[in-house]
Formats: structure tokens, sequence, C-alpha cells
């Protein structure tokens, strides 16, 4: 591996700026990633990873894993620990830090006219975005579908989602309302969540199949524009509490969605 030792080096520079803004990481192509876990993740997906750092101190702490993911890099870097301080985004860095290409993914690609499908309406919270694609890594969802909000490629977002970002198809769209019209007619069923008590109570409605359900932006819910789409449908609940987190929202509305037996209890 080649050395850099200067914060002022230009490919230091690029990776700040990726890590930085996403307009950037849009230009270039390229996102941001920290850490041991993410990183090791990253080799062991296949992401291609485009550029790696490591500082000394990582390279003495973790060799092997290091050994592993500089060998699926395209090029990698032993940095000064003054560098791996320039590039960390966290306050106790391991010191561990990739540029990755970011996927290219067709509608066809990522969207299975049969499969469960989350889908994220302008979702501004990168911790909610990440959490959201953990769960649904975890219960088997298919993928998910982002329009608008946080950027799905933020240090934030990839720290929240604990690697899932890099394993769950993802379909980013600047138009949800034309996607879900052409999944309505590819045979998919459309829901949204939505606080309104008059909405078919989530528990109770059929969601086998080929399916979509949108969680809409933390303060404003799915717009009109998409709910007048899709079957609205409500979570249950007690108490004064009129809404739920987003991610909370989600993870009930995707476990509702993968729930073992639902198919005896709608009668298919």
């Amino acid at each position: 591996m080649n050395r850099i030792d200067s914060p002022g080096n230009e490919k230091i520079k690029l990776a700040v700026k990726i890590a930085g803004d996403a307009s950037r990481r849009k230009k270039e192509k390229l996102f941001f990633l920290e850490g041991l876990r993410l990183c090791r993740d990253a080799a062991l997906t296949g992401s291609p990873i485009h550029t790696a750092f490591f500082t000394d101190s990582a390279l003495r702490k973790n060799g092997d894993d290091i050994a592993f993911i500089a060998e699926r890099a395209q090029r990698a870097f032993l940095v000064s620990d003054a560098v791996g301080e320039k590039l960390a985004c966290t306050g106790s860095s391991q010191g561990i830090f990739c540029l990755c290409e970011i996927p290219e993914r067709s509608r066809e690609e990522a969207l299975d006219p049969t499969g469960a499908y989350i889908a994220l309406e302008n979702i501004q919270d990168p911790a909610n975005l990440g959490a959201v694609c953990r769960t649904a890594e975890a219960l088997g969802i298919s993928g998910a579908v982002v329009c608008g909000g946080c950027d799905i490629y933020s240090p934030k977002a990839q720290r929240a989602a604990m690697g899932s970002l890099l394993r769950l198809p993802i379909f980013t769209t600047d138009d949800l309302c034309e996607t879900l019209l052409s999944c309505r007619e590819r045979g998919m069923k459309l829901f949204a969540a939505t606080p309104d008590s008059t909405a078919a109570k989530i528990t109770e409605i059929d969601m086998n199949g080929g399916v979509i359900a949108v969680i809409g932006n933390e303060g404003n819910g799915v717009s009109e524009e998409i709910l007048s789409l899709c079957r609205p449908m409500t979570i249950p609940m007690l108490g004064r509490a009129e809404s739920l987190n987003a991610s909370m929202a989600a993870a009930i509305t995707m476990w509702e969605m993968m729930r073992p037996g639902r198919q005896d209890d709608n009668g298919q």
C-alpha cells in the first residue's frame, strides 16, 4: 500500500467532501464509509470499493481485516493518524475508511412484482432511514423505495443501517407517483400508513402477494397525492398518542407484511 501523510492531499480532501456533501456524492458517484464493520461489510457483499484508507493504529489492531478489505479495493492507502482524524466523521474513529461506488439500479432490477416493499416518502432524518432499512433486512422485506428526503448514502444513514443499506435492494425515485402507478399496473397492492382512525386497521387488511406500503415524512406524513393512489391503513393506538415515529411505524408495518400465519388470517 502507498502512504499518505498530509491532510492536504487531494485524495483526502475529496474523501472529506464526499462524506459531507450529498451533491458531491452524486457527482462523483461515490459514498463514504467509516469503521471496521461497515468497510468489512462492503468487502463481503461485493460493493465496489474505489479507495480504502487505513491508519497506522488501525493496521496494528486489525491487520487481518484490513488485508481483507485492501485486497478488494481498487486502491488502498496507509495514512497517518493525523490524516485519519481529518477523515473521521465520528468521535471515536477506528481509523478505517472506504469510498465505495454508488450502484446504478433500474426499476426492473429493484422491484419484483411478487415482492413486499417499504416505500419512504421524504424521510428527513438519516437515523430513521437507516433504522427502517435495518429492520427491513431483518424481517425479510424485498427492498425499499426511497423518494426525496435525506441521502441514503450519507455517513449517518449508513451507520444507522449498520450495513443493511449495502445489502438491501434500494430503488430511489424522483417521482413516487409514477413508480406506484407502474407497480399497480403490474398487479401490486398499494398501501399508505396514516394516523387517520377511519382508515382500515393494519391488522385487518390483506397484504399478501406483491405489495408496497408507504411511510411518509416525519412531520407531515404521506402526501395527499400519494395517499390518493393507495389504500389508507392505520396502526391502532391507545392512550393520547396521535402518531408514531416514522421508523417505528415502518417497523410495525413491515412486521404485519411479513408476519407468519398472515395468509391463514386472511382466509387465503
